[in-house]
């Protein structure tokens, strides 16, 4: 929040209307949650405008004091309306409205692109990354509001007045204690823990001998294959499980253990092919032959000298396959039994049979599952690209 200079700068259309479309933005969404969009509009509009037109036209190069007093002002706002939660959001919301008045106000907008665009150019390059920002936000938005309800002291799926206020008496673990304690819980997450691992392992273990295989040049219609063996990450999931189930009941697996192992195998080897193949693009292929010319039979070229290079993208795909096993539902309820009850089959009954809040404790445990796995799946990637010499070390 470096000072401004002294120079008086006009407040133009531009330094006025922006900040005024994020405060009707703002305020079309606390609008809905009173019960007047139009006015919402109106006022979160208005509010930003005279802010804007205030520090660009009065502010007269006092950035820091400027963007404090607005913060002080939208928070002690928040906190007359709302109370504690009022006070939390105006405190952000404060902040944003104070960095973006003087981010468009000083043209910083423009800083890190290139001088020679256009008005328009400049236009699409910010209305490409609002819309990217509005999809995510989309997407993550009913994750947000899920974990926060899991903490919920009451047998609600909904924000209680407690908990709108930041009352610590709305809070509570019990729901957590609830899934830790309860065998029903228990014993689904420990037949999840039993699946998911071993069809892992298939997965991993086929998955990256047939991506091997297929990355060689002498092998036919290698379109034609890997098109089928990644088909159940394109057939619909119903489709799939309504044929497997069909094929086991004519063999005696459905309702078996490996029934259920075998089915999550063949929907997460499709992840492993990928994967496994998109790192032997940048494979040298004459470390395999200079290992055979030393006298290195095929087993040995490929645990000492392939897999160390390939490694990062068959941990990618296990990874994945193991949170395609661990989460998927459908598949489990045709072919598998009241033995092979998983955890998402559980979250299923939970949801269709009794609304228990403990499903809000367990979906927030498997998020932070997902993005730890996910996380280690991005590093990985990182690691393989650098290995390979398509990024900067």
């Amino acid at each position: 929040m470096a000072v401004m200079s002294e120079t008086f700068k006009p407040a133009t259309p531009l330094k006025i209307g922006a900040p005024g479309a994020l405060g009707g933005v703002i305020g079309l969404f606390v609008g809905v949650a009173n019960g007047s969009a139009l006015l919402g509009i109106l006022i979160g509009a208005g509010l930003l405008a005279v802010l804007a037109y205030g520090s660009m036209s009065l502010g007269n190069g006092q950035e820091r004091v400027v963007r404090w007093v607005i913060l002080a002002a939208i928070s002690a706002l928040g906190l007359i309306l709302t109370g504690t939660m009022g006070l939390v959001l105006g405190l952000i919301f404060g902040w944003l409205f104070g960095w973006f008045i003087y981010w468009i106000g000083e043209g910083r907008y423009r800083a890190h692109l290139a001088p020679y665009l256009t008005s328009g150019q400049v236009l699409w390059h910010y209305g490409f990354l609002l819309i990217c920002a509005a999809i995510f936000a989309f997407l993550i938005t009913p994750i947000l509001v899920v974990m926060p309800l899991s903490f919920n002291a009451q047998d609600f799926f909904t924000f209680t007045p407690e908990m709108l206020r930041l009352d610590p008496a709305g809070y509570s673990l019990k729901h957590y204690r609830d899934f830790f304690t309860n065998s029903e819980w228990t014993s689904a997450v420990a037949n999840s823990v039993k699946i998911a691992p071993v069809a892992t392992l298939i997965s991993v273990s086929l998955g990256t001998l047939a991506a091997i295989g297929l990355s060689s040049d002498h092998v036919p219609f290698k379109r034609a294959i890997m098109a089928i063996l990644i088909s159940p990450m394109i057939v619909p999931l119903i489709i799939s499980a309504a044929g497997m189930y069909f094929f086991y009941s004519k063999i005696g697996m459905q309702g078996t253990y490996w029934g259920v192992v075998l089915a999550h195998a063949v929907l997460g080897i499709p992840f492993v092919i990928i994967t496994v193949t998109a790192t032997l693009v940048g494979f040298d292929r004459s470390l395999t032959r200079a290992a055979a010319n030393m006298g290195a039979d095929p087993v040995t070229t490929f645990f000492r000298v392939q897999m160390p290079l390939i490694l990062p993208g068959v941990i990618s795909g296990g990874l994945f396959a193991f949170i395609t096993s661990f989460d998927e539902v459908v598949v489990v309820l045709f072919v598998g039994s009241a033995k092979q009850q998983t955890l998402p089959w559980q979250m299923f009954v939970g949801l269709r049979e009794q609304i228990s809040p403990t499903i809000l404790a367990c979906a927030t445990i498997l998020v932070v599952i997902s993005i730890a796995l996910l996380t280690t799946v991005e590093v990985l990637r990182r690691r393989s690209e650098k290995m390979r010499g398509m990024s900067p070390g």
